[in-house]
């Protein structure tokens, strides 16, 4: 990673990792167009160039350089002040002090550290409006992809949610792109044949008795005729362009990808995911890939059943082979939150809030996830910067007189969250021994 203290604050974030090829996500800064540098602010307070240069990188894809120049293969080992003003200008004062903390007591040189934090005490996070980096060309650009009119299939796994589902299929029918099919993939326990007649749609209806998601994906996926799979869900609503949209954008970014964004019912799309960017998540809710891609990375890895972090896996895998992956605002989808079925009825929902009061703290699934491909340590820090969030209620959170409380809380029940923590490390390492269950797409 450019600079190393993200290691702490992101440490199972995809871009720590090289890819298969030795490539990592951040151009070169002196690779970049002019004209993209010129739309990012060089900090000379830095005391080193590579500095200076890592951070115009950081900005680059933080704000949304999507291109070919050379990216870094390995970083140089930075001062110490210049790491803690990096993290000063990008994160809360609050995570800034944590990392501080965190390494006293990993036996880092007490002197040095608390020399560089203090001398990097003016220096507060930015509070500079989004900005992102334009494509001109895309108003205008005219998509052969398009015109050539490829199929695409509709996945949409459902469970117990028929009302829901009606409504994202109403969507479907009012789609402007004409040539996709749409497969869904139903667990419901009494399933109703019936409720599919009423709908204008090319639809391909499966009756899986099985609850189990990433197998109804698996198997929509195996059955698709579409040359494009598009992803999506029972409880979201989508844009009568939503599939131009996704198809458009792997056109112009020439990807192989486009990753749908998510905001709730009620809200408008996050300032910070609301331009093109280099996708940082994959979302199998909201997402259009070639059916290619699955013959290159496997299809979804069953270790997921019934747990969390299945999509994200799969994204990293798609990561780790190079395949660009944009993040796509313009193929955006309203996420309703259904309060019944879907996952909650299958397992946990939360992949750090256990359902029962001794269950595994995190998800098993999600430790798996993050010792198979950051290791134990990088696991340990993910830990460290989740768990004790996630013990707060969230009720408390936005009430100052019950703040005290969620503290006392939190202390009383420490000794139980421990014993979840290594239950889910125990676990964790079953799944590990057996490993991958990930199908080959022939």
């Amino acid at each position: 990673m450019l600079f190393r203290f993200l290691k702490y604050l992101q440490p199972t974030h995809y871009f720590q990792r090289l890819t298969k090829a030795g490539q990592s996500v951040f151009p070169k800064a002196e690779k970049l167009p002019t004209v993209i540098t010129n739309q990012l602010e060089l900090d000379n307070q830095y005391q080193s160039e590579e500095a200076k240069a890592y951070d115009l990188s950081w900005q680059a894809i933080q704000f949304g350089y999507i291109g070919n120049a050379e990216t870094y293969t390995h970083f140089t080992k930075l001062p110490l002040k210049d790491e803690y003003r990096f993290i000063r200008k990008n994160f809360h004062s609050a995570w800034v002090f944590y990392v501080f903390l965190l390494r006293i007591f990993l036996f880092h040189n007490p002197f040095k550290e608390c020399k560089a934090w203090f001398n990097t005490r003016n220096v507060n996070q930015l509070k500079r409006p989004i900005k992102s980096i334009a494509y001109k060309d895309w108003e205008t650009f005219r998509s052969q992809l398009i015109e050539a009119k490829p199929k695409v299939s509709v996945v949409i796994p459902t469970l117990n949610r028929y009302d829901y589902l009606k409504a994202v299929l109403k969507d479907l029918e009012g789609q402007d792109y004409s040539n996709f099919e749409v497969i869904v993939i139903d667990q419901s326990d009494n399933f109703n044949k019936a409720f599919y007649n009423d709908f204008n749609l090319n639809l391909k209806i499966i009756n899986q008795k099985k609850k189990a998601l990433w197998l109804a994906r698996n198997i929509a996926v195996k059955q698709s005729q579409g040359e494009w799979i598009a992803l999506s869900e029972d409880d979201v609503r989508i844009q009568p362009n939503w599939i131009r949209m996704h198809l458009k954008c792997i056109d112009f970014f020439n990807a192989k990808i486009s990753a749908g964004v998510f905001y709730p019912e009620g809200q408008q799309i996050p300032k910070s995911r609301s331009f093109f960017a280099i996708a940082s998540q994959f979302a199998t809710g909201n997402a259009m890939l070639h059916k290619k891609v699955f013959k290159h990375v496997g299809l979804f890895d069953r270790q997921f059943e019934k747990q969390r972090m299945g999509d994200g896996e799969f994204g990293m895998r798609l990561y780790l082979e190079g395949l660009k992956s944009v993040s796509n605002p313009l193929a955006s989808c309203v996420d309703i939150k259904a309060g019944t079925g879907g996952l909650r009825e299958m397992g946990s929902w939360d992949a750090f809030r256990p359902s029962k009061f001794l269950s595994p703290r995190p998800i098993p699934s999600v430790l798996y996830y993050f010792r198979k491909y950051y290791g134990n340590n990088s696991a340990r820090l993910a830990l460290l910067r989740t768990v004790p969030i996630s013990i707060f209620p969230y009720q408390f959170k936005k009430n100052k007189p019950l703040i005290l409380v969620g503290l006392l809380v939190t202390i009383l029940i420490l000794p139980i969250v421990l014993f979840q923590v290594w239950t889910s490390w125990h676990l964790s390492s079953k799944k590990l021994k057996e490993g991958a269950l990930i199908e080959s797409l022939t």
